[in-house]
């Protein structure tokens, strides 16, 4: 190969080595302003509606983790949770440790620590706003139109679709 070869083939490769999915960036671009939280792992906050359960992740959410100087275990969660819901949270709390443990592998866990402030849902599981009534006729033109569609599992999804579309036109 000549110098020339060589120097093509290495001035064409990108930089970072091609396209890669955002999510695979995440926990390298986050590790620093999570770490200041204790939060070792940005899965904790990403994945806590699946480690606690959607309920549990509607009324609280965690803040920071803190550990024990020079330790990577028996931390305290903090958690912010909306007022009368800390009664629940502080009797779930060995459940919820238990989880946590579970998602972490270890007992990164020992103690929750209850800090009473409003929280919001995540969005992935904010509940869908409300919508307005279909106007009957508008859906029966629609369906009229769908019969020419043969497959049935086709024209249930398009009619789906199409409802939806037809509700949410009132906004």
């Amino acid at each position: 190969m000549t110098d020339e070869t060589t120097r093509n083939k290495s001035t064409s490769r990108r930089r970072g080595g091609g396209p890669r999915a955002v999510a695979t960036l995440v926990p390298r671009l986050t590790r620093k302003a999570l770490g200041k939280r204790g939060f070792s792992e940005a899965g904790v906050i990403t994945e806590w509606a699946a480690i606690v359960g959607e309920e549990r992740a509607r009324v609280c959410r965690p803040e920071k983790l803190v550990f024990p100087r020079g330790e990577r275990s028996d931390g305290t969660l903090h958690l912010l949770v909306a007022g009368p819901a800390a009664v629940e949270v502080q009797h779930d709390a060995p459940r919820i440790i238990e989880r946590i443990n579970g998602y972490f592998g270890y007992a990164a866990v020992n103690a929750l620590k209850l800090v009473n402030a409003p929280v919001s849902a995540p969005k992935a599981i904010q509940k869908e706003p409300r919508r307005h009534p279909a106007d009957p006729a508008a859906l029966a033109e629609m369906r009229e139109k769908l019969r020419v569609v043969d497959d049935p599992e086709l024209r249930q999804v398009l009619d789906r679709l199409g409802e939806s579309v037809i509700s949410n036109a009132g906004e």
